[in-house]
């Protein structure tokens, strides 16, 4: 039995014109649809990935405070490469305790630290969260696993923990502070803690085991009493 082969169809002017309305009414460009596609997918630059997962208020932020710094480079010196011409990965590593008025940087240096472990070439796992917002996460209510919940934020290789000493005050509170920062204290984790508190008055909100090992884990850092927020609004 032969088998039957069909002739290319040519288009006709007509059709072709119909084409081009229609990509033009959906404002496609048709030579885009004749370009070369690529099998390789597009690859993003890490700084770029980084600061996509970011809030858009802190997606240019730049670590320049000197004490931030110095932890940026603590923090890369000890990351390791889990395999021989892999990129290295923070895993273990200081912490810092920013400490300063609403507005004074704190945040936005934060974010800059990571942004600048990723610019120096290293691999970073993060989190970032309030404190409030943190709680209200973990607080137990049905269908959430809350102790899945902390483990994850607990073993999470870098934590941005926000305005810490913001929420009220009460025995829960003040207990899974303590589990986290425990938990992080013992597995030697990076964390970038900043408080509007000042260090003296951290005592006698979280507790003397929380201060403790804060006082132990962290490296202090007092910013200048400035409200730059308020500064750039007036300015």
């Amino acid at each position: 039995m032969g088998t039957n082969s069909r002739e290319p169809q040519l288009l006709g002017a007509g059709t072709l014109d119909r084409m081009a309305r229609i990509l033009a009414a959906r404002n496609i460009d048709p030579s885009a649809l004749a370009g070369e596609r690529s099998d390789e997918p597009e690859q993003l630059h890490p700084l770029d990935a980084l600061s996509a997962g970011m809030p858009p208020r802190y997606r240019t932020a730049v670590a320049d405070h000197p004490q931030v710094l110095d932890w940026t480079r603590q923090v890369a010196d000890a990351a390791i490469a889990p395999s021989p011409g892999a990129r290295r990965q923070v895993t273990t590593g200081p912490s810092l305790l920013m400490a300063g008025v609403v507005g004074a940087g704190k945040t936005h240096q934060a974010y800059g630290a990571v942004r600048e472990l990723v610019r120096n070439g290293v691999g970073v796992r993060w989190r970032a969260t309030t404190a409030a917002d943190l709680y209200a996460e973990l607080r137990p209510r049905q269908g959430v696993d809350s102790e899945r919940e902390l483990a994850i934020v607990s073993r999470c290789p870098l934590l941005i923990l926000d305005d810490l000493g913001a929420a009220r005050v009460t025995e829960w509170v003040e207990e899974v502070t303590y589990r986290l920062i425990n938990r992080r204290y013992n597995l030697m984790l990076p964390t970038l803690i900043t408080t509007n508190l000042a260090i003296r008055d951290l005592r006698s909100y979280l507790g003397d085991r929380v201060a403790s090992r804060l006082a132990q884990m962290t490296t202090r850092v007092e910013f200048e009493p400035v409200d730059r927020r308020r500064h750039r609004a007036a300015a």
